[in-house]
């Protein structure tokens, strides 16, 4: 608790479709030690939005408990992710005039909201403002113009935006398990936190987390995020696949994909076999792995194929020197950055999260990049207390402005 109130103690609550996770980060004077990890299978979740509240809670809850069990140390504020079809980005700028011929914090909030005044439909909610590059009469690629002598300041900014159901529904799930949600943060900007690298980014990167209900796509060039976007496609439907085309219970599905797939046939042995339970107690087959690998094969293709339209359709095609990073659970199926190479024509690496102590070799893996990018995030937002979200605040303005008029009337 007395950690916790001293600021030093971070949460990364990753709500996602096929699993809830928790990381406990602890600030130290090195960076970040990871002390406790919890996971639960989620139930409640379709393609990364919130679909049953008290199947979700009761896994995060279990999820919690675990975390604070090995952390010794009571969880009270998250840092939780967001993804979801209903996830739109989209770039904007803004201009204002320099009041004192310097720029002061006041000027940089102003052309951030200028160039955030955007028509935004009342169902969705602005979930991130992300500064790509400053302006500063003319002169170009300034990344903190803070102090700096100019007369017409510009902002070029990346705005995220998402509905506000989905964002209300995760925030009412942490909160009816008794946490409170510091913030909301993009899954895609989170892995990106923990995976990427500043030299990648400079370069022009674009980060794949293939997770179990959506594939989330987050391009950064210049040292700045350029793009993000969010495929409706996962993990989930590999093995629902595997499932409707072997015959077997989806259980039994999703563990012949984790311990025999492969997304690339031409890596397989053609003598190799797998035995397969079959439904309502008939007895198990033998098939050849080769047979899962053609079920498996044409849909992972086709997620990268989504992925490829994606990076042509916003045109930063062959600005990724970089190439292309896959993080997320998905991806540590057999084969995928070969075929993900096949398929986009860039270099391609499987992301793990890096840069932190602590308990580096069990949160070594993709799937909790997320989870691990919610802490660092967190650890660079500090400051950034309570997520308010927008639908409260309509609520109060229209009850003060009901009032203003009632008493003009009466």
């Amino acid at each position: 608790m007395a950690k916790q109130k001293s600021g030093e103690i971070i949460v990364g609550l990753d709500i996602g479709t096929t699993k809830i996770c928790a990381i406990v980060g602890e600030l130290t004077d090195s960076g970040i030690d990871i002390i406790g990890i919890g996971t639960h299978p989620s139930k409640g979740l379709r393609k990364g939005v919130v679909v049953n509240i008290e199947a979700t809670v009761s896994s995060i809850r279990r999820a919690i408990e675990e975390a604070e069990l090995m952390a010794g140390a009571e969880i009270s504020h998250v840092y939780t992710g967001i993804a979801g079809g209903h996830i739109k980005g989209f770039n904007s700028q803004g201009i204002v005039a320099v009041k004192d011929k310097e720029v002061r914090e006041a000027d940089i909030a102003r052309v951030i909201d200028a160039a955030k005044a955007v028509a935004i439909p009342l169902d969705r909610e602005v979930i991130h403002v992300l500064p790509q590059e400053f302006i500063i009469d003319d002169q170009g690629g300034i990344k903190e113009p803070l102090g700096m002598a100019g007369v017409r300041l510009e902002a070029k900014v990346h705005i995220v935006t998402g509905a506000v159901s989905s964002a209300q529904n995760i925030v009412k799930c942490a909160n009816r398990t008794g946490l409170n949600v510091s913030d909301i943060v993009l899954q895609p900007l989170a892995s990106a936190e923990a995976v990427l690298g500043e030299d990648e980014k400079e370069l022009g990167v674009c980060l794949v987390d293939i997770g179990g209900g959506t594939t989330d796509i987050a391009i950064f060039s210049g040292g700045s995020i350029v793009h993000t976007a969010v495929i409706a496609l996962g993990g989930n439907n590999l093995t629902s696949d595997i499932a409707i085309g072997l015959r077997t219970p989806a259980h039994e599905a999703e563990r012949i994909k984790q311990k025999y797939g492969c997304a690339l046939a031409s890596l397989i042995n053609k003598d190799d076999t797998i035995e397969v339970p079959s439904v309502g107690g008939r007895q198990p087959r033998v098939l050849g792995r080769q047979i899962l690998c053609e079920i498996l094969e044409p849909r992972v293709e086709e997620i990268f194929q989504l992925v490829h339209r994606e990076i042509q359709k916003c045109g930063y095609e062959d600005l990724l020197a970089s190439g292309v990073v896959i993080t997320g659970g998905s991806t540590l199926l057999a084969g995928m950055p070969e075929l993900a190479e096949e398929v986009l024509g860039l270099p391609v690496r499987r992301g793990m999260p890096r840069g932190i102590g602590g308990l580096v070799d069990v949160v070594k893996s993709p799937m909790y990049a997320t989870g691990v990018g919610l802490v660092v995030y967190g650890a660079k937002h500090l400051d950034r207390r309570m997520f308010r979200i927008r639908e409260e605040n309509v609520y109060k303005k229209v009850k003060g402005r009901m009032r203003e008029w009632l008493e003009e009337i009466f």
